[in-house]
Parts: structure tokens; C-alpha cells; sequence
């Protein structure tokens, strides 16, 4: 691979792209912000092929489309580490995720390496190359880049191709390599990176320890501040924080006073939106007024616990047969799930996992 460069202008585009249309694949990654934003906001695509590399400028004002439409290639596999935050920022600048993608971390994983294998802990494991890191939280959104940032994206995706080269035979040999293709087209999926207001809720922690009203009023709050965020596309906690989100849900204010009570309640955030919050959650509590009683949250019994035990036991005992980390099959919560469940419902009972660990459990539990 050539050294990397910098494309800034249009013509280096022009040129980047021709030259990437004759590629057989694509090692890629971007630098991106979103410290002070709801979506991430791109600031540097770094593509390889076997023969370039090139770090494309999107702030210097570059119609990116053409390269885009070059990567959407599904003739051409896309090679990243830890894919999903890139993938959600190429879905935020292009309305895409392009595939098919080939994921070294969750490869890696599947070859028995930690799963999550931090991108150059693997290039030293396996290439036995090391990488300075020191350039990860710089703030890329500043011009001009230093060369030690262009020499450290550059880095990002020069050791990618020879790893899936290498990842690629090795899942090959121990027949693995459709566990992976499944794996990585679930990555390609848009929905995992929008967040749809009402299931905003799903985000929030110890939901299960409030009163059902509170709950009420703690899911609205979540649609609510969601709409904001991307309205105004400022981050979650811009527009309310989890903190302040609980106490509104636990401690019911009433009145304006009441809200000014409510110290992780910013006194601006009273002032712009303190009626419509009241009216939001007045809303809230009469709706779960009128709602039947939410069942207790579920325990397991001494026989479920029982059997738990047993179908962790088998996951670990197929796992180390296999030569990986156990919840590389099956996480806890998903053999829960099949205990406390409909275990035909199962996610352990599609894909590679049905045969590799799926029946096996569905067997245990007769």
C-alpha cells in the first residue's frame, strides 16, 4: 500500500474514486464528534485498498456522494474493527450502511480472542505490529489536522486488509466464516442506529424499580426529550438529564415552584419548557391511571435458578470445546430468556447458533 493522502479538493476526489472503483475490497474507518451533538457529525473517512490510501476531508466542504456510491460496491467486502459507531456515521452522511461489511473485531471473537478485542491489541496479537493511540480523543473537527492525526488515521486502516486476510483463513478452516457473514449482515441493519422516540424508554436504567405512574411519566419523558435532541440536534443529556428525568418521574411536581425544587433541573429549563414538561406529565399519570396493573417483574424460581445453572454450564462447556468465549454463543440474558420465556422464541434458536448451542439448550430443558 502506497502512503496515504490527503484529499481535500475536488479533483483529489475525482482521482481518489477512479482509482477505488478497481479495488476487490475496502478497509475503512472514519474520525468523527459528538460531544456536543445528538448525530455524530463526520470529520474524516479513511479508506484502503491493496494498492492506496486515502483520508478524505468532509469539512473541507467535498460533495462526498460520489465516494459513497464507490463503497455501496456489494461486490466488495468492507473491512472495519468495532463497526457499528462507523457504520452509524456513514448512515447519518450518506442515508446508507454499506455491505457487506466483515467486522475483525466480532472475527476475532469468533477465533477465541476477547470480544471485545480493541483494534490494536489485535493488530499486536495477531501481526505482531504496535499502534500509537494517543491521537484518539484529539478533536478532528479542528483545521489542520497535525500529522500525528493523519499518521494515526492513516493506521486505522492500514493493518485492516492484511488482518482480514488472515481472519478470513483462519474462519475458513474451522468452518466458521458463514457464522461471521450472519453475524456482520445484522450490522447492516438502519434500524439499529435510530432510536424511535417511543421506544426512547428502552434507554433508561432501573425503570423496573418505579411505581407504575412513575414509569409513566419517566417513558413519556424519554419520547420527549428524544424528539428534542434531534430537533435541536444536541445530545440527550443537553435536554434533560437521567437524573433529572427520574426526579420529575418520583417526585411529581406539580407547579412551577415545584419544578424549581428539582436541583438537577436547570433553572433555563424551567423557564423555556417548565409548562409544557407539567402538562407532559399531568398527561402521563392520567393515562396510567386508566391502565390495568403492570405484572411484577418476573424471578426466577429455585427450579428456574436451577436450570439456569445448567444451560450456563452447557454454554461454557461448548464454548471451551470450541476455543472461545462463552457469550460469543450465548449471553446470561438470553438463556434466561429461554427459562423465563418462550424458549421457541428464542434468539439461540436461528442462525449458526440453532446448531452450535440452540437445540442443546432446548433439549436440556425438555
Amino acid at each position: 500500500m502506497r502512503d496515504a493522502k490527503l484529499v481535500t479538493t475536488p479533483e483529489q476526489l475525482g482521482a481518489a474514486v477512479f482509482r477505488l472503483q478497481g479495488a476487490r475490497r475496502f478497509a475503512i474507518d472514519t474520525e468523527f464528534m459528538r460531544e456536543s451533538t445528538y448525530s455524530p457529525q463526520l470529520c474524516l473517512v479513511q479508506v484502503a485498498s491493496d494498492s492506496d490510501c486515502y483520508l478524505v476531508d468532509p469539512l473541507a466542504g467535498l460533495d462526498l456522494a460520489p465516494l459513497f456510491e464507490a463503497l455501496a460496491d456489494r461486490a466488495k467486502p468492507k473491512i472495519l474493527h468495532a463497526a457499528r459507531q462507523d457504520l452509524e456515521v456513514f448512515l447519518n452522511a450518506s442515508g446508507g450502511v454499506p455491505g457487506p461489511v466483515f467486522d475483525t473485531q466480532v472475527a476475532a471473537a469468533m477465533l477465541g480472542l476477547p470480544p471485545q478485542v480493541g483494534y490494536a491489541d489485535l493488530v499486536a496479537r495477531q501481526l505482531g505490529h504496535s499502534i500509537d493511540k494517543g491521537q484518539t480523543r484529539t478533536d478532528w473537527s479542528r483545521r489542520p489536522l497535525s500529522e500525528a492525526q493523519l499518521a494515526y488515521a492513516a493506521d486505522d486502516v492500514h493493518h485492516l486488509l492484511q488482518l482480514h486476510t488472515d481472519l478470513s483463513t483462519a474462519l475458513e478452516s474451522r468452518g466458521r466464516a458463514a457464522w461471521l457473514a450472519e453475524e456482520c449482515t445484522g450490522l447492516e441493519d438502519p434500524r439499529l442506529y435510530r432510536t424511535d422516540p417511543a421506544d426512547a424508554w428502552r434507554r433508561l436504567k432501573g425503570l423496573g424499580r418505579l411505581r407504575p405512574a412513575e414509569q409513566a411519566v419517566a417513558c413519556a419523558l424519554a419520547g420527549w426529550r428524544e424528539q428534542r435532541a434531534i430537533a435541536s440536534d444536541k445530545p440527550r443529556g443537553w435536554i434533560l438529564s437521567d437524573e433529572a428525568l427520574y426526579a420529575l418521574a418520583t417526585l411529581a411536581p406539580a407547579t412551577a415552584g415545584d419544578l424549581e425544587q428539582i436541583r438537577a433541573l436547570p433553572p433555563a429549563t424551567i423557564r423555556k419548557r417548565g409548562e409544557e414538561l407539567l402538562a407532559l406529565m399531568c398527561n402521563a399519570r392520567e393515562s396510567a391511571r386508566d391502565l390495568p396493573p403492570s405484572p411484577a417483574p418476573q424471578r426466577p424460581t429455585p427450579e428456574q435458578t436451577q436450570r439456569i445453572a445448567r444451560l450456563q454450564q452447557r454454554v461454557k462447556d461448548v464454548a471451551a470445546g470450541l476455543g472461545i468465549n462463552p457469550e460469543v454463543l450465548a449471553t446470561r440474558r438470553d438463556v434466561e430468556g429461554m427459562v423465563l420465556g418462550s424458549p421457541e422464541q428464542s434468539p439461540l434458536l436461528r442462525g449458526w447458533r440453532r446448531e452450535v448451542i440452540g437445540l442443546q439448550l432446548l433439549e436440556l430443558l425438555g
